[in-house]
């Protein structure tokens, strides 16, 4: 917020936004709510991942988060890996450069402090950690805003997260262990809040209880090869992944059970093509959503909702509707635990198609009960966010924006 005679407040958001991952554009939706409501009058942009599609989507100036555009395809020869090294480079420059000209930079959630999906220290820890030691470098407060974090063995990886960690002016976890992971690491946590994850503070769609006979099961993909620690496996996971979902689509066809599957990213699209090469029924669709928004549309149609992804979780729960999770990592069954779901997860490494029916039978018995008990934890996750804006607020914004945000939050 500004005064008549002040400066407005110049406000940066940061991240992998509008490269095709649907979760991390959901948090970037939600900051970008936050600070329309709270703080109108900031200019905002965005030093991103795809800068085109972050402008066109939420109409804010953006720029490319690397100087070198092929960052994330693989370098083999010595040309590509020059300009790999030469980038690395020129963004300490660029994105100093870019964190001077803000008086706030945002981290919009995201698991910007795990390495739960293989992940290089030189890719986006590298850009995280010139981020936050830029802000303390330019004076500028960078706030790790409801983000997700886990502990790594890698020790480059670690040690850039870590310091990522202690030079950031504020930071919030999206669930208690991400804020364990970071003591753990070596970052003093003792005045870090856990929130939920920032996709909740988002609308949802009207939800209606299911009657009459079974209807549709939305199936969330991902192009889940393992983790870090999994690279010596990642074929054998992918495999036993696809096996174990193709087998239980085809099972709910069999019954005669309407499937939609569902993605939360543009690579997931694969997993896709081949459970449906693998499953031929007109039973079985598919969506191409574009927002969080859209996923929460189809979810809210369906009866029951088994997905991957950990945003595509949030959508499900988010909407009502019951959900049961293929778990890649502790933060997936942090969510459903707190949402009241923790006994309706299942591991994506380990896919058991059996099992998984059997799990998903019992949870479709209790769905009255579930979404009853979804309703009050949507409700109290909505009054925690509203908590966690009002401290963002008060911890990194100048102290005009303060004030001007308690008068209205405490007028009548």
């Amino acid at each position: 917020m500004t005064s008549a005679d002040s400066t407005p407040v110049r406000v940066g958001v940061f991240g992998l936004l509008g490269s095709g991952n649907l979760g991390n554009d959901g948090s970037l939706q939600a900051v970008l709510g936050y600070l329309r409501a709270d703080h109108p009058d900031a200019v905002v942009d965005a030093l991103c991942g795809g800068p085109e599609a972050v402008t066109a989507r939420f109409g804010i100036p953006a720029t490319r988060l690397h100087w070198n555009r092929a960052e994330y395809r693989t370098a083999s020869r010595a040309g590509a890996i020059a300009s790999k090294g030469l980038g690395k480079f020129v963004d300490i420059f660029r994105t100093a450069a870019w964190v001077r000209k803000h008086d706030v930079v945002i981290v919009p959630g995201m698991g910007v402090l795990e390495a739960t999906l293989p992940l290089r220290p030189w890719g986006f820890p590298y850009s995280l950690f010139l981020l936050c030691a830029s802000g303390r470098l330019m004076r500028t407060r960078v706030a790790l805003v409801s983000v997700g974090a886990a502990e790594i063995r890698n020790r480059p990886t670690r040690a850039l997260v870590r310091w990522s960690g202690r030079l950031a002016a504020y930071r919030s976890y999206r669930d208690a262990q991400s804020r364990d992971a970071m003591r753990a690491m070596g970052v003093d946590t003792a005045r870090d809040e856990v929130y939920p994850d920032l996709a909740f503070s988002l609308p949802a769609p009207r939800t209606s209880t299911p009657s009459g006979p079974p209807g549709t099961v939305c199936v969330g993909v991902m192009d889940f090869h393992g983790g870090n620690d999994d690279r010596a496996r990642a074929d054998e996971i992918y495999r036993r992944y696809l096996d174990g979902t193709i087998r239980f689509v085809r099972t709910l066809v069999e019954e005669g059970r309407p499937v939609r599957l569902l993605t939360g990213d543009t690579c997931d699209a694969t997993v896709v093509a081949a459970i449906l090469d693998a499953v031929d029924s007109p039973l079985v669709t598919a969506a191409e959503p574009a927002s969080l928004a859209d996923l929460m549309d189809e979810m809210a149609a369906a009866d029951t909702v088994v997905a991957v992804r950990y945003h595509n979780l949030i959508c499900a729960l988010k909407t009502g509707t019951p959900v049961l999770a293929l778990s890649y990592a502790a933060k997936s069954d942090a969510l459903m635990d707190r949402m009241g779901l923790g006994a309706y997860c299942h591991p994506a490494r380990e896919v058991d198609a059996d099992r998984l029916l059997e799990q998903f039978r019992t949870l479709e018995k209790r769905s009255a009960e579930l979404r009853q008990t979804l309703t009050e934890r949507n409700l109290a996750a909505a009054r925690q966010l509203e908590d966690q804006f009002s401290s963002l607020t008060a911890a990194v914004f100048p102290a005009t924006g303060h004030t001007q945000a308690h008068a209205r939050q405490e007028s009548p």
